[in-house]
């Protein structure tokens, strides 16, 4: 300042520009904008390879990082599929066995070594080598078995080809079905028509992945992601902790929906966020939280955004069905949605206690289910967050019908020990617990995972078996390893639950389907009257017909029982007040670029 003062006396002109020079600095020193954070939590994951994981919180996370050609409009109800990296919706042949879709130039995978430390251009044979990958016996896939339903001319064969040849998958020879025809333009040809081709297009499983990143990191693939997506994986500390960071080569995207004229909140949302630049928010922290209660916690200390309300906690947060006072005060929204999903135990039909097809194998199954009190776990471990499933074909899919009861649903104890007497199956040392029909011993394995709301779970199944007659132990295991146990055939019984990945109905059904053995067919159950009945439904158009051989399947799975089916979850989300644009999706995962979090209100 004394400097100041000094010029002033000399050239006031000289005093106001050195005072410019200072101020102008000044002004411009302002503190960047704080960055937006997305903070969520989420149950175990196993890994970030789309053709190699099955599990939701895997698949939520990597679809945010890799992109399918297609993807689901955010507010669309009923859902409509939209162009992701495609540059329209693919172009079918009249007789559906031919499709063509051109992906949208100008979009990149984020840097990589690989790559020379740059990004690279997706193409259309990155859509080719991703399918074959899932082809590949040596990925593993559990997504296979949808693939393989494609018909994919030769995809097959060639599989097969390496298993029975125990040679490496052959990705380098030209398949009549699935080729680049160049830079951009992608064919798939099918053996016979596939009038819903499209939704396998819009799956996170069928996103593309780099080839030179696969073969980069191996088996190890899985922990190094490098996708075209919204974001990148920055931090993964396994079981703990997953956060993304906003991919700076993402393309321009703007936020774009279509809700219904009716629907007031969607409006609302596209007036909001219409035109916006995707992803809105920076970065998305995750932690990893398998208990309940801390997950409920966090949301309510404000270290979340968004919670999917845990199922004791209902009517706390919900009762009656609405926002409790506590929390609508707080500026709190809550969402609840009949999910197309289904919680389910499943028999390993390979093994021979609970597995098989004949009369007494059969009769133990549907004992079993007409044993389990679905109603009491809906009122007292769901809180009535989830309605009877009557088969595996759930609510918002085609093929649904409200009307349609069967087997599944019903509660009987007295009918199951009936059949159990009928076939056999009776106390024979006088301990209380029923024999073999040839005297052995009869003792149900159900795995289990270690979490306080499992062995509520785990409690109630025990009083059931209890009731008529049937011991049972429990074998607990993390998720991901039960799932892995599982696929490989180990396990006897195991709870657990899909979500069907697109609108058909048909994907209800491919856990029945005797080709996704070792993938999403965790039962092994394969029965051809079963396959025939998919074939069918693959082939078929919507329609009548269609909806006949929906019902034949259906009456299908619940005469073989592979699987009990129990619920359709109800799942409610309750959002903070900050978080805006939130809208739990159906059959997709990607949603953490359409939201954005309101600095003004967040803490």
């Amino acid at each position: 300042m004394h400097r100041l003062v000094r010029l002033c006396a000399f050239c006031p002109l000289a005093w106001w520009a050195g005072l410019l020079l200072w101020i102008v600095p000044c002004a411009a020193a302002e503190p960047p904008p704080v960055p937006r954070v997305l903070r969520l939590g989420t149950l175990s994951e196993t890994g970030f390879d789309p053709a190699r994981v099955g599990d939701v919180p895997s698949l939520q996370v990597l679809s945010h990082i890799f992109e399918p050609l297609l993807g689901y409009d955010p507010l669309a109800r009923p859902v409509k599929l939209r162009p992701r990296t495609a540059a329209a919706l693919p172009e079918p042949s009249a007789d559906f066995r031919t499709w063509t879709v051109k992906v949208r130039p100008g979009i990149y995978f984020t840097e990589h070594p690989a790559f020379g430390g740059k990004p690279r251009e997706l193409v259309a044979a990155d859509y080719v080598y991703s399918l074959l990958r899932i082809a590949d016996p040596a990925t593993r896939s559990p997504s296979w078995s949808g693939l393989e339903q494609m018909a994919i001319t030769g995809l097959a064969a060639r599989r097969a080809e390496a298993v029975q040849t125990k040679t490496p998958f052959d990705y380098a020879r030209p398949l009549e079905g699935l080729q680049a025809l160049d830079r951009y333009t992608l064919r798939l040809r099918l053996d016979t028509g596939r009038p819903r081709l499209d939704q396998l297009l819009a799956e996170a499983t069928s996103a593309a992945v780099a080839r030179e990143v696969i073969e980069a990191h191996g088996e190890l693939a899985m922990q190094h992601p490098v996708g075209t997506g919204p974001f990148r994986l920055a931090e993964w500390r396994r079981a703990s902790r997953i956060v993304l960071e906003r991919n700076p080569h993402y393309r321009d995207v703007r936020y774009e929906a279509s809700p219904a004229p009716d629907d007031r909140e969607g409006q609302a949302i596209l007036a909001r966020l219409r035109g916006r630049r995707l992803p809105m928010v920076d970065r998305v922290e995750i932690a990893v939280i398998d208990e309940s209660q801390p997950t409920w916690l966090a949301f309510l200390n404000g270290e979340a955004d968004m919670v999917s309300l845990p199922f004791e906690f209902t009517d706390v947060a919900l009762p009656g069905g609405r926002l409790a006072p506590h929390l609508a005060r707080r500026g709190m929204r809550a969402e609840r949605v009949v999910m197309p999903m289904t919680y389910y135990t499943m028999f390993n039909m390979e093994h021979p206690v609970v597995g098989g097809y004949e009369p007494a194998q059969v009769a133990l199954r549907r004992a079993i289910g007409l044993a389990i009190d679905v109603q009491r776990e809906i009122d007292l471990l769901r809180h009535g967050s989830a309605v009877p499933a009557q088969s595996p074909v759930a609510v918002h899919l085609s093929g649904y019908d409200p009307r349609y009861k069967s087997e599944m649903s019903d509660y009987s104890p007295a009918r199951a020990r009936a059949l159990l007497e009928l076939y056999g199956y009776v106390d024979r040392d006088g301990d209380g617990y029923r024999e073999r029909p040839d005297g052995s011993p009869l003792t149900l394995e159900m795995a289990t995972q270690p979490t306080q709301q499992t062995r509520r779970f785990d409690e109630l199944m025990r009083r059931d078996m209890e009731a008529v007659g049937l011991r049972v132990v429990f074998r607990a295991g993390s998720w991901p390893e039960q799932y892995k146990a599982a696929r490989g055939g180990k396990l006897m019984l195991w709870s657990t639950q899909g979500r069907a990945a697109a609108p058909d109905g048909l994907h209800g059904l491919v856990r029945y389907d005797g080709a996704a053995k070792g993938g999403i067919n965790l039962a092994r159950f394969d029965r051809p009257e079963m396959n025939a009945v998919i074939a069918r439904l693959l082939a078929l158009p919507d329609g009548p017909e269609r909806e006949a051989v929906f019902l034949e399947a259906k009456r299908l799975t619940a005469a073989w029982m592979p699987y009990k089916l129990r619920t359709h979850p109800m799942q409610a989300s309750i959002v903070q007040p900050w978080l805006v644009g939130y809208r739990r999706p159906l059959f997709w995962h990607n949603w953490f670029e359409m939201v954005d979090i309101d600095p003004a209100r967040a803490h």
